[in-house]
């Protein structure tokens, strides 16, 4: 699988062609953190690990002009906005 971090630094967030090439990079990795973040969570949650991923998604690469410092940095965030 190639290595996201070159898509990271090549562009904003807010680039559609960014996030059309990152997002099947970076869905099963992002998919892994929410599910371990929905398990931090008491019984009875709604919210599901997809539910949790496209919402994320949708915070970083929404209309904010965001730039990621390689692909720690895209995953710091995108563990913030799940939290």
């Amino acid at each position: 699988m190639p290595e996201p971090t070159p898509i990271l630094n090549a562009g904003d967030s807010s680039d559609p062609t960014v996030a059309e090439a990152l997002l099947p990079l970076v869905y099963d990795q992002l998919k892994q953190l929410a599910v371990m973040r929905m398990a931090q969570l008491p019984p009875g949650q709604t919210l599901q690990a997809t539910a949790l991923v496209h919402e994320v998604w949708l915070r970083l690469t929404g209309p904010a002009e965001l730039q990621w410092n390689g692909r720690g940095h895209f995953f710091a965030a995108a563990a913030e906005a799940m939290r």
